[in-house]
C-alpha cells in the first residue's frame, strides 16, 4: 500500500533552516509528482511546494526564494529545504502524492518558528 513519512520537523528560531523529508513507498514514485503542504493552526491547509516527475517546480508565493523542494528518485524520497523561517512558516507540513483516483497524504511533520 502507499506509504508516506515525514520527518525533519522540529523547534526553529526565526532565521533558522529546517530540511524535511518524505519517504514514499508503495507505488512508481520516480513517475509521480510530489507536494509538500501545510496547515497552520485555526487556518486551511495550503500548497507550499510542487515537483513533477521531472522535477518541475512550483512554489507559494509566501516561501518562494527561500523554500526549495526536490527529490531523489534513488532513495524514494522528497525533501523541503525551509531557509530564512518566520513565525509565519509555523504548522504541520505534510507529503502529497497525487495518484490516479486518489490523493495520499502523510501523517504530518510539525514545524515550530519562534521569534
Amino acid at each position: 500500500q502507499v506509504q508516506l513519512v515525514e520527518s525533519g520537523g522540529g523547534l526553529v528560531q526565526a532565521g533558522g533552516s529546517l530540511r524535511l523529508s518524505c519517504a514514499a513507498s508503495g507505488f512508481s514514485f520516480s513517475s509521480n509528482a510530489m507536494a509538500w503542504y501545510r496547515q497552520a493552526p485555526g487556518k486551511q491547509r495550503e500548497e507550499v511546494a510542487f515537483i513533477t516527475n521531472n522535477a518541475r517546480t512550483r512554489y507559494l508565493d509566501s516561501v518562494k526564494g527561500r523554500f526549495t523542494i526536490s527529490r531523489d528518485n534513488a532513495k524514494n524520497t522528497v525533501y523541503l529545504q525551509m531557509n530564512s523561517l518566520i513565525p509565519e512558516d509555523t504548522g504541520v507540513y505534510f507529503c502529497n502524492a497525487p495518484r490516479p483516483g486518489r490523493v495520499y497524504w502523510g501523517q504530518g511533520t510539525l514545524v515550530t518558528v519562534s521569534s
